[in-house]
């Protein structure tokens, strides 16, 4: 099945306005961003609040690299890695990144220093879920090439991200935008196991974790969520006990993502709220989620009236990342 336009833009903006709508509650209890979302993201009064010292529309760092990445692929009209690290070093040289992670920091920090972007990345057992959150266009590129998937969404990943968990987090979400892009109707049993597959190139332990998605699906959201944060726990991942909802963990944060796309597949804005509902680093799973049914469903299915108000500082607004996206789909497409 061939995708379309729409579908590479839909993948773009339903990442940004995800992450910007997540944004507003990062780190909040489950609770807290329940109320969130059936207070004001299922409302007419989405869009109200922001994240100090941003508006509504402003996304993070999750996004801001994706749309790097998607720069990096027009610019050089293929993926290469080293033009994709250069792009990583400078936003964080330019202090123009929002909400970064530790682990990517650290990267940015040892590419200034020279460090070539095959040795840069976080060393284990770091599995933070930067390498996963920024994957989403690597579908785009190689939707129809698997293997040139799973290597691509390595190489993205291991720039920032060396443990073998965050390159299998990497290749699901990337995976399955490709898998979104191509089927009009996902049955989760073969989805899961499509993407069980590939992932195991890198890590059978969180290959055999995607199970957990489908067995979650009957479960209501607020149940299979605290079954799939406990994977942190299992993990020995959590060092804060103080942290509420979905973690930052790798493992955890790409099979919540899952779980939200699998549950509503039909529904953009459903996927999100879902996303968000957990708590947690409700940015990044959201811009995941998002990013996924985005590829789905397309860009009208995104709602208008929020995703006009995306913005960076003021910059790459709705117009411009439509524009990137489509520039992505026609060299794609020219390429094939």
């Amino acid at each position: 099945m061939r995708p379309g336009r729409d579908q590479f833009s839909g993948c773009l903006v339903g990442q940004c306005l995800a992450d910007a709508a997540g944004f507003v509650v990062e780190g909040f209890s489950p609770a807290a961003s329940v109320r969130y979302v059936e207070d004001y993201l299922k409302t007419e009064k989405a869009g109200e609040f922001g994240r100090f010292p941003f508006q509504f529309g402003q996304y993070s760092d999750d996004s801001q690299l994706a749309r790097e990445l998607m720069e990096s692929y027009v610019a050089r009209e293929k993926f290469e890695p080293a033009d994709y690290a250069g792009r990583i070093l400078r936003i964080f040289a330019e202090k123009r990144i929002v909400g970064f992670g530790y682990s990517t920091k650290e990267a940015a920090r040892r590419l200034a220093l020279g460090v070539a972007w095959e040795e840069a990345g976080t060393p284990p057992p770091s599995a933070s879920n930067g390498s996963a959150m920024r994957a989403a266009p690597i579908g785009l590129f190689f939707f129809d090439s698997p293997d040139e998937l799973i290597r691509a969404a390595h190489d993205q990943g291991r720039i920032t991200h060396k443990d073998p968990r965050c390159s299998a987090g990497a290749v699901a979400i990337s995976g399955a935008v490709a898998l979104a892009l191509r089927e009009s109707d996902p049955e989760p049993e073969r989805f899961v196991a499509t993407l069980a597959e590939w992932t195991a190139t890198f890590d059978r332990g969180f290959a055999d974790s995607l199970s957990f998605v489908t067995r979650c699906l009957p479960l209501p959201p607020e149940e299979a969520a605290a079954f799939i944060a406990g994977v942190a726990q299992d993990a020995d991942y959590l060092n804060d006990e103080e942290w509420k909802g979905m973690p930052e963990f790798v493992v955890s944060s790409v099979l919540w993502s899952l779980y939200a796309f699998l549950k509503r597949p039909r529904d953009y804005w459903g996927v999100v709220c879902t996303a968000i509902a957990a708590g947690g680093d409700t940015d990044t799973t959201a811009a995941m989620a998002g990013a996924i049914s985005g590829a789905h469903l397309g860009i009208g299915a995104i709602p208008h009236t929020l995703s006009e108000r995306l913005n960076d500082r003021g910059t790459w607004q709705r117009a411009e990342l439509v524009e990137l996206a489509h520039r992505c789909y026609d060299i794609k497409m020219r390429r094939r």
